[in-house]
């Protein structure tokens, strides 16, 4: 997919494929009738050339707004449906929004003081359309904000797909799935290679795992994505076994060796591949060996489209595909005078091979030492009982901190009989702890828990976050 002066719509027409189609619970659209066809209500001249708040709850509708939007709004903020309605004005008046598309979920916060609000749907009707715009659109994408209001990170067309450049259009059509919701960089992301080489299989708010993966068993989906604790649901919930994917992806968390090994043991027809991305850094890598970390030869390698270096044990990134600023008065620059960014991971190399240790704001501090909770997971979870394991600090008087793990179990495993006790399970994971962690690292207490809570971008919810 090039893309360089075309918009979305251009160049899926351009595409030489059938038209993709967006699928979900109740529709199928086929996104060659876009042509003729708006979920606007026919009012997409009313949005040439300004800054359109996309704030639908429906993801379908999202999507379909997208398409007809690009080359025609000169910039498209893209609200998460989990935003937070106190968000709103300050979103609005940083992007200087002017124009809004709304569904029937959309929080009044969302229109008020814009001055055209446009009530979209997750349909096509007939309507006399041009999409061919001829505007460089800016596409506006919210981090998380789980530390507060989120930041508005500015894209474009360009250095979103720039992972698909130089790609062959495969010799039929995929069919893609994401856990992801496509207003997430990472669904985005997702969304954008489904649009390229075939078709999407949309998830829905709050689908339960098991009707999910049964839809997308039905659609017979050829590529997923999701994160590792997306997978992990899967894994945990039995359903994983109704599909049959050729390729498997996980991004936006840390791939352990356990989650891989679980997925390859479900899939075992299947490529594996574990990808770093972020919202500012852009598509770094893929890595479809199986094994956790990536290579020590993809650093400082020349003449790919992507440059990474480790400067003090964290990953920096130099991309194409990387944003390029912060809206707003007074952000610090995404991007360093000499093209790379900081993503912020800490990466320790060992024989040869990066591993992920976690984020540089994340550590646990055990009296002076540092302890990154996902190292301590990795080890947990390579345990054949557990399913999903979080790390956290406990306040401690003499050391500030201690570690602690909350696991969740497993009902049964294949080749391993009844589930052994929980004090013989809490007693055995201190023993691998002991023997593959410094001592200050290995958990004080491991507790067992019925669940763990995962945002709604896919990602287990880590205190202070």
């Amino acid at each position: 997919m090039r893309n360089e002066g075309r918009s979305l719509w251009v160049s899926l027409r351009a595409a030489g494929l059938p038209a993709p189609r967006l699928k979900t619970a109740q529709r199928d659209i086929d996104l060659g009738d876009l042509a003729g066809a708006s979920c606007l209500a026919g009012a997409l001249e009313n949005l040439r050339g300004r800054s359109v708040l996309i704030a639908v709850q429906d993801q379908l509708t999202a999507a379909l707004a997208l398409i007809e939007l690009d080359g025609i709004a000169r910039r498209m903020i893209l609200c998460t449906p989990d935003l937070p309605v106190e968000h709103y004005p300050g979103l609005i008046a940083t992007a200087g929004a002017d124009a809004c598309v709304r569904d029937a979920g959309t929080p009044a916060a969302a229109t008020t003081g814009i001055p055209i609000v446009i009530e979209a749907a997750p349909a096509l009707a007939k309507a006399a359309v041009a999409c061919a715009g001829g505007i460089a659109t800016e596409w506006i994408l919210l981090t998380s904000g789980t530390t507060g209001a989120p930041k508005l990170v500015l894209h474009t067309l360009e250095s979103l797909t720039s992972a698909l450049v130089g790609t062959s259009p495969p010799p039929r059509p995929l069919i893609w799935s994401t856990f992801y919701d496509i207003r997430r960089y990472g669904g985005l992301q997702i969304f954008l290679r489904a649009l390229h080489a075939g078709s999407l299989v949309l998830s829905a708010a709050k689908e339960p795992m098991v009707e999910f993966l049964g839809r997308v068993a039905a659609a017979g989906v050829t590529h997923i994505s999701g994160t590792p604790s997306h997978w992990r649901q899967a894994l945990m919930s039995g359903a994983a076994g109704q599909i049959s994917p050729y390729y498997v992806r996980l991004s936006g968390e840390i791939a352990d060796q356990a989650v891989l090994d679980g997925l390859r043991a479900s899939f075992p027809q299947a490529i594996v591949a574990h990808a770093f991305a972020s919202t500012e850094a852009g598509v770094a890598f893929e890595v479809r060996d199986g094994q956790a970390g990536f290579p020590e030869s993809l650093v400082g390698a020349p003449g790919g489209r992507v440059d990474m270096r480790v400067p003090e044990d964290t990953l920096w990134i130099r991309s194409p595909g990387a944003a390029q600023r912060y809206l707003g008065e007074g952000m610090e620059a995404i991007r360093q005078p000499d093209g790379f960014v900081d993503t912020g991971d800490r990466v320790e190399l060992r024989a040869g091979r990066y591993y992920f240790a976690g984020r540089r704001g994340g550590v646990i501090n055990v009296g002076g030492q540092k302890v990154h909770p996902e190292e301590v997971e990795a080890v947990i979870n390579t345990h054949p009982w557990v399913r999903m394991s979080l790390v956290k600090a406990r306040r401690n008087a003499i050391t500030g901190a201690i570690v602690t793990a909350d696991i969740v179990l497993a009902d049964e495993v294949p080749g391993q009989g009844s589930r052994p006790s929980a004090p013989a399970l809490t007693q055995e994971l201190t023993r691998r702890c002991r023997a593959a962690l410094a001592p200050f690292k290995v958990p004080a207490m491991i507790r067992i828990v019925p669940f763990l809570e995962v945002s709604a971008a896919g990602k287990l919810v880590r205190p202070g976050a």
